[in-house]
């Protein structure tokens, strides 16, 4: 009996060492799978700065672009209102020389420059070239 005493003893130490081995082991891989982890953490945290610092530099980049814009179309304004503003004179100029041609010109509405388009029935001739 004593015997059967030390193989159990003898058999329950060796699944204890088995045991520990592969916790041991498990272990080893868990180490070796979270370095790993902690190592794409770090890539993923750089390649984000990165991208920070792009983003920032965009839209500082796109503010100065803004700006820049904004006091060129401050300088082109007095140039589009003038541009209105002779425009307008054009305009009231045309207006005036077509009321005073208007007025100087016969009740008659026929022109002797351009040659008759009516026909003897009283219609409209087209001439087709």
């Amino acid at each position: 009996m004593k015997m059967f005493i030390k193989l159990s003893v003898a058999s329950v130490s060796g699944a204890v060492v088995y045991l520990i081995y592969n916790v041991n082991q498990t272990l080893r891989k868990g180490m070796g799978t979270l370095e790993e982890t902690n190592k794409t953490l770090e890539e993923v945290r750089n390649a984000v700065h990165g991208l920070t610092q792009e983003s920032k530099q965009l839209i500082h980049s796109a503010n100065q672009i803004t700006a820049d814009v904004k006091g060129k179309m401050e300088n082109v304004d007095p140039l589009l209102e003038s541009a209105q503003d002779v425009g307008e004179m054009i305009h009231n100029v045309t207006n005036s020389m077509k009321e005073a041609s208007l007025e100087s010109r016969p009740k008659d509405l026929s022109t002797p420059s351009a040659p008759s388009t009516r026909t003897k029935g009283g219609g409209v001739q087209i001439k087709l070239k």
